[in-house]
C-alpha cells in the first residue's frame, strides 16, 4: 500500500522549479511505474503512464496534477550577493530570512537578507520589501559567486515536509505535488478494479508560469475527459469564508462554466453514492489550474477540476490534511469505474 506521508515528503524534497522539474519528474516516474503498463517523459518533462483497459479503440481519461513549484532565478551579483527574480507567483512577504537551495552542480545553500530590527526605521517593520531590493547570501566573495553561480541559475525552498499535529502534514511544494500523491493512490485503489477506459496519469511541468505541460501532453494523449486536480485555499480565521475550504472536509468540486455540467455532475453523484465528504467550490471564471489551458486543446477535452484544500498556498508552509488525500483519491477512483459505460447516457 502506498505510503502517503513518505510520498509527500520525497516529492516536497525535490528542488523542481517550472521549467526544471527534472528532479521531481524522476521521482514521480519511479512511484508511478509500478502502478502503471507503460510509463515515459515528454519532451516538455511531463510525467505520463497508461492503464490499459484492454479494449479497442478504448475511450482515455487523463488525471493531471503539476509537478512544477514557484522558485526564483538569479538575475546579478552584486559584493558576492545575489540579485533574483521570481518563477511564479511568489509573495514577497515569505522571503526575508529564508532558507534557500541554489540549483548549482552540486547545490549551494543560501539566505535570503533581511535588516535586524534594531536599525530599522519608523514604519519599515510593517512593510512588504519589494524582490527589487532583496538580496540573498551565499557567504561568498563576488570573485566566488561569479565563479560558483551562472545568471539563470533557479532557486527554491530549502527543505522537504513534517508532521503538524496527527493529520496535517506541512510543507513546500504541496501545490501540486500533494494532488500527484492523490493520483498515485487513486491508481492504486483501481489496481484490482476492471475498467472500461484507459487512465492516463500525467504530473505535467510549467503550471505555475503558463500551464504549457499539460496542453503539451494532453494534445498527444487526445482525451476523452481529463480531470485537473490541484490545491485550493483552506480556510484560516483571517481568511474568506466564501473563497476557501476546510480541511478535512473533503475535495473541492469545480461549479461553473469551464468545466463541463455532466462531469461535474457525476463526480458529485459519485461522491455522494460512495460516502466521500465533498465541498463545492464555485469557479464563475478562471479557475487558475491546468483545466483551464485542456478544455480547449484540439477540438475540445470535456473537463472537471478537483481540488485538495491547502492552507497558505504559494508559501514554504504550506499544510494539508492527510485525509483530504485519501477522499481525493476515492473520488477519482470512483469516477473512473465504469466511466465508458455511464459516459454514454450522459454526454
Amino acid at each position: 500500500m502506498l505510503d502517503i506521508r513518505k510520498a509527500l515528503e520525497l516529492l516536497s524534497g525535490q528542488t523542481s522549479p517550472s521549467g526544471f522539474e527534472g528532479p521531481a519528474a524522476q521521482a514521480a516516474r519511479e512511484l508511478l511505474e509500478p502502478l502503471m503498463d507503460e510509463v515515459w517523459i515528454d519532451r516538455l518533462g511531463n510525467v505520463i503512464g497508461v492503464r490499459r483497459c484492454g479494449r479497442e479503440n478504448a475511450k482515455k481519461l487523463l488525471l493531471d496534477a503539476h509537478l512544477d513549484e514557484i522558485g526564483l532565478m538569479v538575475t546579478g551579483i552584486e559584493d558576492g550577493f545575489l540579485r533574483f527574480r521570481s518563477i511564479g507567483g511568489v509573495d514577497p512577504r515569505m522571503l526575508p530570512d529564508r532558507e534557500l537551495t541554489i540549483l548549482t552542480e552540486p547545490p549551494l545553500f543560501g539566505v535570503v537578507a533581511c535588516m535586524p530590527p534594531h536599525v530599522l526605521k519608523e514604519g519599515e517593520a510593517d512593510k512588504s520589501i519589494p524582490i527589487s531590493e532583496l538580496y540573498i547570501d551565499i557567504g561568498m566573495s563576488q570573485e566566488q559567486a561569479e565563479k560558483a553561480i551562472p545568471i539563470g541559475t533557479p532557486i527554491s525552498y530549502r527543505g522537504s515536509c513534517f508532521p503538524l499535529g496527527e493529520k496535517e502534514v506541512c510543507g513546500k511544494s504541496m501545490d501540486d505535488r500533494s494532488c500527484f500523491v492523490t493520483l498515485l493512490r487513486a491508481a492504486e485503489l483501481l489496481k484490482d478494479k476492471k475498467l472500461d477506459v484507459d487512465l492516463y496519469i500525467m504530473g505535467s511541468t510549467r503550471e505555475e508560469v503558463a500551464g504549457t505541460g499539460a496542453v503539451v501532453g494532453a494534445y498527444a494523449v487526445a482525451p476523452d475527459w481529463c480531470v485537473a486536480v490541484d490545491v485550493t485555499h483552506g480556510r484560516t480565521p483571517d481568511g474568506p469564508k466564501d473563497r476557501s475550504c476546510e480541511l478535512g472536509k473533503g475535495p473541492a468540486i469545480g461549479i461553473g462554466p469551464n468545466m463541463t455540467t455532466w462531469i461535474t455532475e457525476r463526480m458529485i453523484a459519485k461522491a455522494e453514492e460512495n460516502a466521500i465528504p465533498w465541498q463545492g467550490e464555485v469557479m464563475a471564471g478562471h479557475t487558475g489550474t491546468n483545466g483551464w489551458h485542456m478544455q480547449i486543446v484540439r477540438e475540445g477535452i470535456a473537463t472537471s477540476v478537483v481540488s485538495l484544500p491547502l492552507k497558505y498556498m504559494h508559501t514554504p508552509i504550506e499544510v494539508l490534511d492527510l485525509d483530504d488525500v485519501e477522499y481525493v483519491a476515492r473520488l477519482l477512483a470512483a469516477f473512473a469505474e465504469n466511466l465508458g459505460e455511464e459516459a454514454e447516457t450522459l454526454c
